[in-house]
């Protein structure tokens, strides 16, 4: 008797964490049904006809309160992830950048990073490898809304 009812409790228990905790992978969802349907098939066995009917028809209306209970108080909200993201795409709409204005690196571009143009800062991507901060770049090319550049090469 024993063994029926740990073999139904871990069946609920892995019933529900496949439902709840690791939804998609399956493991646990099959162990807690054969976990279950052993608990069953022991209750037919030992017991006879009457009683293992008794005791699946109870496990399956236990198994669909449980899952009834959790969507009617919401638990998958608890669950679910409700970040926002309101971040937006750096656009150059509207900006003065050119090919060929100078700035200043303000981070380590390696490759990408932060630059400073008149001003405002603008996330920049280097052509040629790293360039260490505070060095002059100058803009190269404009591809997909990024901005490429290189550092400026003092010719005499």
């Amino acid at each position: 008797m024993a063994f029926i009812i740990i073999l139904t409790i871990v069946g609920l228990v892995l019933v529900l964490s496949e439902i709840f905790l690791i939804p998609g992978v399956g493991v646990a969802g099959i162990l807690g049904a054969l976990s279950l349907g052993g608990a069953c098939y022991y209750v037919f066995y030992e017991f006879g006809l009457l009683a293992g009917s008794v005791f699946t028809a109870s496990v399956l209306a236990v198994l669909i309160g449980l899952i009834i209970y959790t969507i009617k108080t919401k638990a998958w909200k608890k669950l679910a992830l409700n970040t926002r993201i309101d971040s937006k795409v750096q656009s150059l709409d509207g900006e003065n950048l050119t090919v060929g204005d100078t700035g200043k690196a303000v981070t380590r571009l390696a490759p990408i990073g932060t630059a400073r143009f008149d001003g405002k800062a603008f996330e920049v991507k280097s052509l040629e490898g790293m360039i260490d901060a505070g060095t002059e770049v100058e803009v190269v090319m404009f591809e997909d809304n990024k901005i490429y550049v290189k550092p400026v090469s003092e010719d005499f």
